[in-house]
């Protein structure tokens, strides 16, 4: 070997010593490494091969009943029949919906709705065919599941309302989960899982839903069921029991379904407790759980007394002389106007260039407070209200609930107006006129109102004026809802008398505005107010050609309005009614009123 071969002989075996030191050292690095992974990290990554092989399964649990007072069911979960596919096992999904047409209804809306959860969701997920079948529809479904490849057959529970258009405002319905409903609750995107949307359903979703339960299964690598691991059952829902009457509640409806758009609400003036909330026309929340149809939809929406909304919370309407006990208070508190103030009325009032009409166009003649609440006479409160302005009566309206939500467990409550000078320059950007100060005082112009707010009204003016307020929850669970300490008012008594004087003669002189409606058994006597509240001036031409308001179409009559009390010695219930387009609060709202009144007590006699 020549010096030069050995040169680079030394030369290569040095690289090649330096590249093997290099490979023994990584090798060995990686050796000693993937020991440490495979003793020392065992158990951490035997738990993450099993994260990844098991799947959490989310089960619904029984949704809470919905109670009357006395345990009367108002929602419940009866049993249930459904069909679900899983689209990676049907070969024709347009053959199916075709074949399931055969045996049971599945509408163009079905189809729809069975096509955007396919889209939504990976091939072998079930997704929700139809539910609500009976036993009939399932069995032959089942016995044409050959035919219908994909298809499976499964027993759940359906909400159901056993008091139908009587309760459909206040304890609501469910329905499907809408995408924009959606939360970080995982149980949501079960097939055909249900979630409160409106009354009671939905204010307390989260009490009623419960706790849901869980399965623990292994699945393969593309996420498909293996077998169920273990199961840790849910907690059903809470028990949720109302202040509602059932029965009260039934006969509320009834006797409202006689006009043709109508609202009640019946409560305890002592705890606030609410035995009776109706709103007429109804609707049936069964359709809603079961399907509702294209056609019954565009019904409920096209219909113009909307019976789709709960009038009692939502409804917005001109007190008319129901207000004027307000007006009253406003004038005898501000110290300006003392209780044996008398008005002669000669069927209106001059106030500058304009005349404010008395609804007696003859007039009252000579009025104090307790004949002109009973006769209702409009120039007595002019007069007081003149002398007083808006602000007070603002305020002494907010003290007795108006203008403000009174917070009742049910969405959808709407505030009402409450207008003042501050209230017209900010939103119309006007002073306010002495005028409309005039039409204030009894119940009309800006003023709005809703029929809980009236019976609100009623409740605090005869319960010695403590600010109570309303409640329809009985209990949730086991555990009664506490009855809270009102605060009171700072209403001197001798006012409240005064006013209650009023209210009395109403109903019970023989020249009250009421007198007709009055209740003549012993024990069941009440007090109350009328009320009238335009709603489309009839023009000096219409007057000069004797049209009278009932001669108007129906959306232009005047709104019928009564509150009343009882009984008179110790009332314990308060009530108001409004009959939208009734023409006149005593004989449309006040007959009414007295039949709850009369039917409260013989439920639920005062003590």
């Amino acid at each position: 070997m020549s010096k030069n071969d050995l040169e680079r002989y030394n030369a290569f075996s040095r690289r090649a010593f330096i590249l093997g030191g290099l490979h023994l050292g990584v090798f060995g690095a990686l050796a000693a490494r993937l020991g440490y992974l495979q003793v020392s990290k065992q158990d951490y990554f035997s738990t993450l091969a099993d994260e990844n092989r098991i799947s959490m399964k989310y089960l619904p649990a029984a949704r809470g009943q919905i109670l009357d007072r006395f345990g009367v069911p108002l929602a419940l979960n009866e049993q249930d029949f459904r069909i679900f596919l899983i689209p990676e096992q049907a070969r024709d999904l347009e053959a199916i919906f075709h074949r399931i047409r055969d045996f049971i209804p599945f509408s163009l809306q079905d189809q729809e709705r069975v096509m955007r959860d396919i889209r939504s969701k990976r091939a072998f997920m079930p997704v929700l065919l139809k539910d609500s079948l009976n036993w009939e529809q399932v069995s032959r479904i089942s016995v044409n599941l050959p035919e219908l490849p994909g298809v499976s057959v499964d027993e759940g529970r359906i909400r159901t309302y056993p008091l139908a258009e009587s309760t459909a405002h206040i304890v609501g319905y469910v329905g499907l989960v809408a995408p924009s409903e959606l939360t970080d609750d995982p149980i949501m995107m079960l097939p055909g899982f249900r979630i409160g949307k409106t009354g009671i359903e939905r204010s307390f979703e989260s009490k009623l839903r419960g706790k849901a339960g869980t399965s623990r299964v292994e699945i393969n690598a593309v996420g498909r069921e293996i077998r169920e691991i273990s199961s840790q059952p849910g907690q059903d829902g809470a028990r949720i029991g109302l202040t509602l009457d059932a029965e009260l509640q039934i006969y509320c409806q009834t006797r409202l379904a006689q006009e043709k758009s109508a609202s009640a609400v019946i409560m305890d003036t002592v705890n606030g407790q609410i035995y009776a909330m109706c709103s007429s026309p109804s609707f049936d929340p069964n359709l809603f759980t079961r399907g509702i149809s294209a056609e019954q939809w565009e019904e409920l929406l096209a219909n113009p007394a909307v019976p789709l909304t709960n009038k009692t919370v939502s409804g917005q309407y001109p007190p008319g002389s129901t207000f004027k006990m307000i007006t009253a208070l406003a004038a005898f508190e501000s110290g300006l106007v003392q209780t044996g103030h008398s008005v002669h009325c000669p069927g209106h009032m001059e106030v500058g260039r304009d005349r404010f009409h008395c609804w007696r166009r003859g007039g009252h003649g000579n009025v104090s407070i307790v004949r002109a609440l009973s006769e209702s006479c409009d120039v007595y409160f002019y007069d007081i209200a003149r002398q007083i302005g808006i602000d007070r009566i603002a305020e002494m309206a907010r003290k007795f609930g108006m203008g403000s939500r009174l917070g009742i467990e049910l969405p959808g409550e709407t505030p009402g107006l409450v207008p003042d000078r501050q209230w017209k320059l900010g939103h119309m950007g006007q002073n306010w006129q002495l005028g409309e100060t005039i039409v204030a005082s009894i119940g009309q112009g800006y003023i709005q109102t809703t029929p809980l707010q009236l019976a609100v009204m009623t409740a605090r003016l005869v319960n010695g004026g403590y600010a109570v307020r309303p409640t329809l929850i009985h209990s949730i669970g086991a555990k009664p809802n506490p009855e809270p300490a009102f605060a009171s008012l700072n209403i001197e008594k001798r006012y409240l008398d005064l006013v209650l004087r009023g209210m009395n003669e109403a109903v019970n002189h023989t020249r009250g505005t009421a007198y007709e409606s009055r209740i003549e058994e012993k024990g069941f006597d009440m007090g109350g107010k009328t009320g009238t509240a335009q709603v489309r001036r009839i023009t000096a031409r219409q007057r000069e050609e004797g049209v009278r308001n009932e001669d108007l179409p129906w959306r232009h009559r005047h709104h019928a309005l009564f509150t009343a009390y009882a009984p008179l010695d110790r009332p314990r219930y308060a009530c108001a009614v409004v009959v939208e387009h009734g023409v006149s609060g005593s004989r449309a709202a006040a007959p009414i009123a007295r039949d709850l009144i009369k039917k409260t007590m013989e439920r639920n006699p005062a003590s």
